[in-house]
């Protein structure tokens, strides 16, 4: 697997994430979508990757630093080819170690509670996130489910 941090003149990254954001918002309540749009993902304050499998796009992840200890990972997408094949894993634990990299202790997520969102869900509980409270600046909302874990250097 191959990693490339930002590449967001690459058509397919592109690709891949609109398809996320439309995706996202036409599964979240008004008020409950929380996606960042491209220019969200270009904030200083975020890394973005896209992750490669023999030269083609398997999925996309960004880690957002909240504090210099604290992140939020963002935009996460296994392309759909790449789906059901435990490429969610294997992009999660990249993430996490690239944030490792970077002196996070502690990663935090922000998904949805209906059942569109049950497999991301089920992806963070599996590489052992626990249910929190919202944290940064979300608030309590029955859409938003959050989870955090920490993380060893």
């Amino acid at each position: 697997m191959k990693s490339i941090e930002g590449n967001f003149d690459n058509s397919e990254v592109l690709d891949l994430l609109n398809k996320h954001f439309i995706e996202l918002r036409s599964v979240s309540p008004e008020g409950s979508a929380h996606v960042l749009d491209i220019e969200g993902l270009k904030d200083q304050n975020i890394k973005f990757w896209s992750l490669w499998e023999d030269n083609q796009l398997m999925g996309c992840g960004a880690l957002k630093f909240l504090n210099k200890e604290h992140g939020e990972f963002k935009s996460i997408r296994v392309e759909d080819r790449f789906r059901k094949k435990g490429n969610g894993i294997k992009i999660l634990k990249h993430l996490i170690f690239e944030a490792k990299k970077l002196n996070i202790k502690r990663i935090s997520v922000e998904t949805g509670t209906g059942n569109f969102f049950s497999p991301a869900r089920k992806l963070f509980t599996k590489c052992g996130f626990k249910l929190c409270k919202p944290f940064a600046h979300y608030k309590e909302d029955p859409n938003s489910c959050y989870m955090s874990m920490l993380i060893g250097n």
